[in-house]
């Protein structure tokens, strides 16, 4: 007998040996310290049928773990998909809290035992608003180490953007980086993402369930098609179930010799039940251009009357590349798989380098790579390189206290020439201004935003920037606080070209600063003088009252582009907080995220 064993294990039999190794692998340090205590408990007890009592008291005095879910959701894919796994670990008997990052504070993070985080990804690959501030914290390593939380992280995107899936990424580096135990492989998730979601969830949360004392393998027949679709739980119409609406209005709102081409739409949601608050969304299902069919199909040598698969749907060819698949946004699995069908090596060429792949999908689309290099392709060929259609989602520029049954949008058609001179125009955006005839149904739904909200004391001040189409939710929420009868300021800062060409919607601001519900209103119309002026240089010229507004308590909010505007926002926002408020720039953006983590700094970025 080796010196070291004791009399109880020299008369273990083998076979119970090898049980008691195989229940116990997988188990953490922590875990195995328990079960050794527990099962130390047992041999003290006199054996298993003594120590039953015993063991459950110590299970029932035991703090039940909980799984958490934090989602960083722009549009409301991770959101929904958070929610859909939610459901999928209480099926499982897990105990559960879901949370946005904005409602999570991120020194918790400390005291969580098992973690699963869902984020999208914006603009240049930064996180989702709700999510700056945690990803923040943990990027600069302020939360310490997080030794003993076990993690995993789905990452959703959309891969015609170079930084596909970069939050996603960061939030898995930054955890792992921390100390914490990563239990299942980060995914990345293009556009079409259901059942990839689902199959990961199913993964993440059986992984997690054997730590957690939930019953691990196997699904919950209810929970796991959940994470298929985005869950909503305001109207029994979302993304997948839309409301065949009507077109009511389509009314151009800059002038004829303005370089943009904006629209105001009116769409009637009567007989819906729909409902929104300022700051939410409408997503808008949309046909592909009969035009822009029938040129694909040519190109590549199919007459549309193919039968292809979708959905578990037998289409024609010509039926699928109308209302399922995307052919105005180019992306970069489209370029590597015609590549890879094609002899031409100036198109391989492309798709080995992934910068050129990114140009190239930024700049055209599917029909102009098509013309470029033609590829004769079977049905089934095509169907596999194309993605399938998105809705575009758009934020909604009316209160319903106002416009009750119906809501509105405020439409930039994207139109864009090619070398060739040909004039692309965008999916959605061109179907609402061109092809849809006032009367005519669209497919829409309303996706909710918690992050872009009203303050809730009506004599809050608060101050709008949104210059272009960004002025659409500060439209939503002027017509709130009118119906509200709120007695806080109202500033509006915007800007566009030119005041005679592109001033949206000047009669009705003019309206409201006449009545003195809009206190103030700069202007910025960056080509009506030699030198451009932007929203960021009025706010630096109004800088001293822009901080006596916040020291004040004001709410900030910015909507619109976010690669350029909503950066330089932010920049001058910063400076006047340095200049005004004495502050140094570590101060200031000290300051910023304060703001935020009190929804007092909301951003609408796209």
């Amino acid at each position: 007998m080796n010196a070291k064993e004791s009399p109880a294990a020299a008369a273990l039999p083998l076979p119970h040996l090898s049980r008691l190794a195989e229940a116990v692998a997988g188990l953490s340090a922590p875990e195995l310290i328990w079960a050794s205590g527990y099962l130390y408990g047992l041999a003290q007890a006199g054996g298993v049928a003594a120590g039953a009592a015993a063991a459950s008291a110590v299970v029932a005095s035991a703090p039940a773990a909980t799984l958490t879910i934090l989602y960083g959701s722009q549009t409301g894919n991770a959101k929904g998909v958070a929610e859909s796994i939610k459901t999928l670990a209480q099926g499982k008997g897990l105990q559960v809290q879901l949370a946005s990052m904005s409602d999570f504070k991120p020194k918790q993070l400390k005291k969580e035992t098992h973690l699963i985080v869902v984020t999208s990804t914006l603009g240049e690959g930064e996180p989702p608003e709700n999510a700056v501030d945690l990803h923040g914290q943990l990027k600069a390593g302020k939360l310490g180490k997080l030794d003993g939380l076990k993690f995993a992280v789905l990452g959703l995107g959309d891969s015609s953007y170079e930084f596909f899936c970069q939050a996603g990424k960061d939030f898995d580096a930054y955890l792992e980086k921390a100390g914490a135990e990563r239990v299942t492989a980060r995914a990345d998730l293009d556009v079409d993402y259901r059942a990839a979601a689902a199959e990961w969830a199913e993964q993440a949360v059986s992984a997690l369930a054997a730590s957690l004392g939930g019953v691990g393998g196997g699904s919950s027949a209810s929970a796991a098609p959940a994470v298929a679709g985005v869950a909503t739980a305001h109207s029994q119409y979302d993304k997948f179930n839309p409301y065949l609406a009507t077109l009511a209005t389509n009314q151009k709102i800059t002038g004829r010799d303005s370089t943009k081409d904006i629209r105001h739409i009116e769409i009637s949601l009567e007989g819906s039940g729909l409902s929104y608050q300022p700051g939410d969304a409408l997503g808008v299902w949309f046909d592909n251009d009969a035009a822009l069919v029938a040129e694909v199909l040519a190109l590549t040598g199919l007459s549309g009357s193919e039968s292809v698969t979708v959905d578990g749907k037998s289409l024609a060819l010509s039926e699928a590349l109308t209302r399922h698949f995307e052919l105005t946004r180019l992306h970069g699995g489209f370029i590597s798989g015609l590549a890879e069908l094609s002899d031409n090596p100036e198109l391989k060429a492309i798709a080995a380098d992934k910068a050129q792949t990114t140009a190239l999908a930024a700049s055209a689309q599917i029909v102009d790579v098509l013309k470029r290099y033609p590829q004769p392709l079977s049905a089934e060929q095509l169907t596999k390189l194309l993605r399938p259609l998105t809705p575009r989602m758009y934020s909604i520029a009316s209160s319903q206290a106002e416009v009750e049954e119906e809501v509105h949008l405020t439409v930039g058609v994207v139109r864009y020439p090619q070398a060739d001179g040909t004039l692309r125009s965008g999916g959605a955006s061109s179907y609402l201004a061109d092809r849809l005839a006032e009367g005519s149904e669209v497919r829409v739904f309303v996706e909710h935003n918690d992050n872009f909200r009203l303050p809730e004391d009506g004599n809050t001040p608060v101050i709008m920037v949104g210059p272009g189409t960004g002025i659409a939710p500060f439209r939503a929420f002027i017509q709130q606080r009118d119906a509200d009868g709120a007695s806080g300021k109202n500033w509006l800062f915007f800007g566009n070209p030119h005041f005679t060409q592109d001033f949206l919607y000047q009669v009705e601001w003019q309206k409201y600063v006449k009545s003195g519900l809009l206190s103030k209103i700069d202007l910025a119309f960056s080509r009506d003088q030699a030198q451009k002026i932007y929203v960021q240089d009025r706010l630096r010229e109004q800088g001293a009252e822009v901080y006596a507004w916040l020291e004040q308590g004001a709410h900030f909010y910015v909507c619109g582009d976010a690669n350029r505007m909503a950066k330089d926002v932010q920049e001058a926002l910063l400076d006047i907080l340095v200049q005004h408020g004495g502050k140094s720039r570590e101060a200031a953006e000290e300051y910023l995220n304060e703001l935020r983590r009190a929804k007092r700094y909301q951003r609408d970025v796209y």
